[in-house]
């Protein structure tokens, strides 16, 4: 297992939002684009608040997300309480397999997953009017979907 996990979506600007993933062992940097898959944000809370339900199966779930031209998977694997995150990097929008490359990779306790995107979400909810979310993300904040979350998350 990887060292903990440290989620950062920051500040929206023009349309496109800097992300990173860092557990010691390796990290990711990126931005990601408003479009044209304006509900990774609230998709991407979507998932993870299913993904705490208690089950005994294992359960995947992927979220897509572009920078233009490239395209990128999250992929989540849950299992029983241990979470794979994965995220897939495409040169283009056409997401072919075959040209994909891993970027990033995360095994830990599921809690300790769900925690670290709490602690970003948080962030981003707190400063939403100070950083004009809605001008710069070019979408309202998805205040049911962090609801939810915030929710399970209790």
């Amino acid at each position: 297992m990887s060292g903990k996990l440290e989620v950062s979506f920051n500040s929206p600007q023009c349309g496109w939002m800097s992300i990173g993933f860092d557990d010691g062992a390796s990290e990711f940097h990126t931005t990601t684009a408003h479009a044209p898959h304006e509900s990774a944000l609230p998709e991407l809370m979507r998932i993870l608040t299913d993904l705490m339900a208690e089950s005994s199966a294992p359960r995947e779930r992927t979220l897509k997300w572009n920078r233009d031209p490239e395209e990128f998977d999250f992929r989540f694997v849950r299992e029983g309480d241990k979470m794979l995150l994965q995220i897939y990097q495409y040169p283009t929008d056409d997401r072919s397999f075959a040209e994909r490359e891993l970027v990033f990779t995360h095994l830990d306790i599921a809690e300790n997953v769900f925690r670290a995107f709490a602690t970003t979400f948080e962030q981003l909810y707190v400063d939403r009017d100070t950083d004009e979310f809605e001008f710069n993300w070019r979408q309202p904040f998805p205040f049911a979907e962090y609801e939810k979350f915030k929710k399970r998350m209790i």
